[in-house]
């Protein structure tokens, strides 16, 4: 599959991704969920293999933009309505 493809269908679990690892590591810091969230979509993405084929020119700008991604979809669903349905008080 083309990289681009594989990268924006990867691109696009990340919104469920973020709500799991938030479900799965509840009790660990925003780092360590963020870290876990990184790996999963990294290792989906293939990174080490599309450095190696050249698919990927500067590994740690790439790592910097998924990072800046998760951040984003985690501002986006604590901005949410999402954010509230873990409230019991709501």
């Amino acid at each position: 599959m083309e990289f681009l493809k594989l990268f924006l269908r990867s691109i696009a679990l990340i919104p469920s991704l973020v709500q799991s690892v938030e479900l799965l590591y509840g009790a660990k810091t925003g780092a360590q969920k963020k870290d876990a969230a990184l790996s999963i979509v990294s290792s989906s993405i293939n990174v080490a293999d599309a450095v190696s084929q050249k698919q990927i020119a500067d590994a740690p700008r790439f790592t910097q933009g998924l990072h800046q991604i998760i951040d984003g979809v985690v501002q986006c669903l604590n901005a949410s309505l999402w954010a509230n349905r873990s409230d019991p008080t709501s």
